[in-house]
């Protein structure tokens, strides 16, 4: 497959044409992680939209300290091939720009494309369509987000109801 193939067939950019796709080709950089990696620190500054376009990458809370984190953290995971959880680093659209979790490989390998806001935000201003296009894909993806931090408080809540009687 690609690159412009496999770009069409991430959610994100699945409405977009074939200029579009060309576009934002061209500000895409690919990486790999293995196992264990850590992509990106709760705190780092938000600079990069990123898509996980193979594997599977938790998302989680910083113990303080620097104690080592474990799934016991994990707020929510990011699969290639589910919807509305390709994507990464919202938050570089959205003050303060920090990182708001810590992301963590946890399949064998993953890929993923990161794309820099900087650079985005210039295709947005040369094309409104395709900003009004990812941005609207963006929005869904953060209240996907927000619905699952819900399930995360309501279940930590309801077991600390149920371990205190």
């Amino acid at each position: 497959m690609n690159k412009i193939n496999m770009l069409e067939s991430l959610e994100i950019f699945h409405e977009l044409n074939e200029d579009q796709l060309l576009v934002i080709d061209q500000i895409c950089k690919e990486k790999k992680f293995n196992r264990g990696d850590k992509l990106f620190t709760e705190g780092d500054a938000a600079t990069h939209v990123w898509v996980v376009i193979e594997g599977h990458v938790d998302l989680r809370f910083e113990l303080p300290g620097g104690r080592p984190s474990s799934n016991d953290q994990t707020v929510s995971s990011i699969k290639a091939d589910a919807p509305l959880a390709q994507i990464l680093g919202w938050s570089c659209f959205v003050p303060p720009y920090k990182m708001r979790l810590s992301g963590y490989c946890v399949s064998r390998d993953c890929r993923v494309i990161q794309i820099e806001k900087s650079q985005l935000t210039k295709c947005f201003q040369q094309d409104t369509l395709l900003g009004y296009t990812i941005m609207t894909y963006l929005i869904k993806v953060v209240g996907y987000r927000f619905h699952q931090f819900q399930d995360v408080v309501a279940k930590t809540m309801g077991e600390t109801l149920m371990s205190g009687w």
